[in-house]
């Protein structure tokens, strides 16, 4: 049977994410091109939409997909709309299999690459102990408390294994505090730098404004604030991504349903418990233009035409 790998992203505003995503699409193809095809999909702002990554898999004899969200951590994107966008779209297709694997999550290999880009940036500046030096984590922020524990415990990891004077977390948007909030709390604790280490893939707006608001915050403070680069495309995201290939191929990727709102009471979530499983993407899909790669139609004329008017 012909297996594929779908990577799920969630699309962005800023071309120079989806361009970003692209590269590490690409990287994939190459590293599984002996074993699956490899096709990628949004949810929403960029194509090709799922439904399209699907199609075009399945178009090539593709009988069973690995599903692999490229996504961090486990909040409503991952628990929610990308686990309803498969199950509906495997309803079209009574031969077709799709398995979900796992956010990368907590993983050693997040933990290196963190490691990885906070030296990178002491590497570019004059030498100052860690002790007197504090780390802000920026995670994404989401309403669900199990998915912002998870950047918390790479956080204390992060304090604990590398010896920073003070380590905490804030968030670019959604959950508290927000970058901007978090900024003048670490001003109080007068370490003489602190380094920013935002939790992110790729760049786009959400990455964007967390740099501008560092930039902004920098024009005042006594304290010296340095930002690290995204994630990327390193080799140790590749080896995350492996892991939880395999984790998916033998059925060992599980959800963390022990502390998920969803599933359980959890302390000022309690009515969320048992919350319909619907993605809350619907209304993006059809107003976006329709990609340029769709399974067999041809581009001419009225192709332009219809992507001039986004139809």
């Amino acid at each position: 049977m012909k297996q594929g790998i779908l990577l799920c992203g969630h699309g962005s505003r800023r071309k120079t994410g989806t361009d970003a995503f692209k590269k590490l699409v690409a990287l994939l193809k190459k590293r599984y091109e002996n074993e699956y095809e490899v096709d990628y999909g949004f949810l929403e702002f960029s194509h090709p939409l799922y439904e399209a990554a699907v199609e075009r898999l399945y178009e090539k004899g593709v009988r069973k997909i690995y599903a692999l969200p490229v996504i961090l951590f486990a909040g409503s994107h991952a628990k929610n709309d990308i686990p309803y966008e498969m199950n509906t779209i495997q309803s079209y297709y009574p031969d077709l299999e799709i398995k979900m694997g796992t956010h990368i999550g907590v993983s050693s290999y997040l933990l290196d690459l963190s490691k990885k880009r906070i030296e990178e940036q002491e590497a570019l500046l004059p030498p100052i102990d860690r002790k007197e030096c504090g780390l802000m984590v920026i995670g994404r922020g989401t309403t669900d408390p199990d998915a912002n524990s998870d950047v918390h415990k790479l956080a204390a990891m992060l304090w604990e294994g590398m010896g920073f004077g003070f380590t905490s977390v804030a968030y670019s948007g959604t959950a508290y505090p927000s970058t901007a909030e978090a900024l003048p709390m670490f001003e109080k604790l007068g370490m003489k730098r602190t380094y920013v280490i935002p939790f992110f893939f790729f760049t786009g707006v959400l990455l964007e404004r967390i740099y501008e608001t560092v930039e902004e915050f920098n024009k005042t403070s006594t304290t010296e604030y340095v930002n690290t680069e995204a994630f990327g495309s390193d080799e140790l995201i590749m080896k995350a991504f492996d892991e939880r290939l395999d984790q998916a191929k033998n059925g060992l990727a599980h959800m963390n349903c022990q502390l998920c709102k969803y599933r359980k009471q959890i302390i000022g979530f309690e009515e969320e418990e048992g919350k319909e499983q619907v993605g809350h993407h619907l209304n993006v899909k059809g107003i976006l233009f329709e990609e340029d790669e769709k399974v067999d139609e041809k581009k001419g004329v009225m192709k332009t035409v219809k992507n001039i008017l986004g139809i």
